[in-house]
């Protein structure tokens, strides 16, 4: 029998490759004492946060080391200084050049240092002044500490990482919610702060970029448009497709349940250059057939004529995507998520364009032609 344990990647870093832990929290300050106060304070809060699990800290575990605490006093009356007992320290531990040998026609420093030594040897080095010798625990105390394994800094700051895992399931933004309110009441000193990061930051500033690209897209497809048609009023017409499928779009997320991630930010988009196709199909036939028949007629048999082309690309579409809401393995909920997006906006703007857009149409003529009638009757 064999068993194989593995992590469910849902997130952005499975689907992505992307090494950031999908929540992180910041401590940031300037002296790592403090930040490991706070940070004790921060795991405290965090552990009583639902839908996460192993909390780490970049401070814990870290490797052991002794630490020389110097009594300025004891060496001032003895004109001993700092730097002179740190100079001696290294030199004795870490060795001192006092020359070269010729070895076998090879020349090689020379290093004079102490062996190996414990804590208790540490403590009995000698430290010179002038003439004099002390013992280091003359002048100095020595203690043991856990140093941490990584020391991060940003803007001449340090900072400390508390990364964390979230449950299957688990919302992004509920739990980056539930945490910065956990540690929202922690009394920081001044230059001390607290923040959310990992995943949920990256996770921030993709949705903005996509967001700009959104409407950029949109931008570019009213350009197309109105090059195509001659028209800066028609083009309207075609894109008001897409805040119906935008209706669609989060009318589904609602009823599924499934969280709008990225990727079905990236399905939105993907879904303002697919609903807008049948809305192209019926105003090109409208115009075709208005030029040898009345408005309406054109617009009632544009629609007959449409119907079954516009029915049958939405409904292949639907169904290519279909099998993706179904699939498994790694980064499943982000893959689905993006189908679930296009899937459910281009219902809607379907059913929008063969009802709606026809009437928008009608209207906007009926406008075009009161406005000529009115610029004649004025010449």
């Amino acid at each position: 029998m064999e068993l194989s344990f593995k992590q469910d990647e849902q997130s952005l870093s499975g689907f992505l490759g992307s090494g950031e832990a999908p929540i992180a929290v910041e401590v940031k300050g300037d002296d790592l004492g403090e930040i490991a106060l706070i940070t004790d304070e921060v795991l405290s809060q965090m552990a009583s946060v639902d839908g996460i699990y192993n909390i780490k800290s970049s401070m814990a575990d870290g490797a052991p080391e002794l630490n020389v605490y110097i009594n300025r006093t004891i060496a001032g009356i003895n004109n001993i200084t700092v730097a002179t007992v740190i100079q001696q320290i290294g030199q004795q531990l870490q060795g001192r050049d006092v020359g070269k040998i010729d070895y076998k026609g090879e020349m090689r420093d020379i290093v004079i240092k102490v062996p190996d030594i414990t804590t208790k040897e540490l403590e009995d080095l000698v430290i010179k002044s002038g003439s004099q010798e002390f013992r280091l625990k003359e002048i100095a105390t020595i203690t043991r500490s856990q140093a941490p394994k990584e020391i991060f800094r940003r803007n001449q700051s340090r900072i400390n990482k508390i990364v964390t895992n979230m449950n299957a399931g688990s919302s992004l933004d509920k739990v980056a919610q539930e945490i910065r309110a956990a540690v929202r009441n922690i009394e920081l000193p001044a230059n001390y702060s607290i923040t959310v990061t990992g995943e949920e930051a990256k996770r921030k500033e993709s949705m903005d970029s996509l967001l700009l690209a959104l409407l950029l897209s949109v931008v570019l497809v009213y350009m197309v448009l109105s090059s195509q048609y001659e028209s800066l009023l028609h083009p309207f017409t075609i894109l008001l497709t897409i805040p119906f499928g935008l209706v669609g779009a989060v009318m589904i997320f609602l009823i599924t349940g499934i969280p709008l991630n990225i990727m079905g930010v990236m399905g939105i988009i993907m879904l303002a250059g697919i609903a807008i196709n049948n809305s192209i199909l019926l105003v090109g036939r409208i115009n075709q057939l208005k030029t040898t028949m009345d408005l309406t007629e054109a617009i009632v048999k544009a629609g007959q004529q449409r119907i079954r082309p516009i029915i049958m690309t939405t409904l292949t579409t639907i169904l290519v995507l279909l099998p993706m809401t179904f699939s498994f393995g790694e980064g499943v909920s982000m893959r689905s998520s993006m189908a679930v997006a296009v899937i459910g906006g281009l219902v809607t703007s379907t059913l929008m364009s063969l009802v709606v857009i026809p009437c928008v149409y009608y209207v906007f003529e009926q406008m075009k032609w009161n406005i000529t009638q009115q610029a004649n009757r004025k010449h």
